[in-house]
């Protein structure tokens, strides 16, 4: 319980760092972009790749600065673009994914596994059981209906944004992109 304390206080010590907040605000905007990029499938199925820039934020910054970061570009993100209407439980998510991945990654060693079984707690905590709560809510559609395709797409696309995230994130630490980072902020 300890480490966890001190794990967020750091993580929120960060925050006080200007270039700490202007790398957030970068990566955001590469979060945007990626967003954009998202593919609909049918109503209630999005597959997007914004959430790779987010991982690396959770992964320098920790899951204080990743809870931040998580709800307020998930505001940004509907202003910008809104797809139906703003709901804040989508927020929360996002806020709760920040703080996971904050948790499993920040000031660890990243390994395949690590990364593996934090794809995996946010897309069951917060994909799954979460967004479908939130789908439920909003549009009346049943938890249970929504479930199962939830699911498989989450499963389908948990080794994929696992893969993604480990790959680019060991090549940015390997050259050196994440250690200039740390040391400007």
């Amino acid at each position: 319980m300890r480490k966890m304390t001190m794990l967020f206080r750091d993580s929120y010590k960060e925050l006080k760092s200007v270039r700490t907040v202007t790398t957030m605000a970068m990566f955001a905007a590469v979060g945007v972009i990626l967003g954009s990029l998202t593919i609909q499938i049918g109503d209630f199925i999005k597959i997007g790749f914004s959430t790779i820039a987010n991982q690396f934020v959770y992964y320098l910054f920790g899951p204080a600065a990743g809870c931040f970061y998580g709800g307020a570009l998930d505001v940004l993100k509907y202003l910008i673009k809104p797809t139906g209407p703003f709901f804040p439980g989508w927020t929360l998510s996002a806020m709760a994914a920040g703080v996971i991945y904050g948790s499993f990654f920040y000031k660890k060693k990243l390994t395949v596994w690590r990364v593996l079984a934090a794809e995996l707690t946010v897309s069951v905590i917060c994909n799954m059981l979460l967004g479908t709560l939130w789908l439920d809510i909003m549009y009346g559609k049943g938890f249970f209906v929504l479930l199962p395709m939830r699911v498989f797409k989450n499963l389908v696309m948990w080794p994929v944004n696992s893969f993604l995230f480990y790959t680019m994130a060991w090549a940015m630490e390997q050259s050196g992109v994440f250690r200039m980072i740390r040391r400007s902020a």
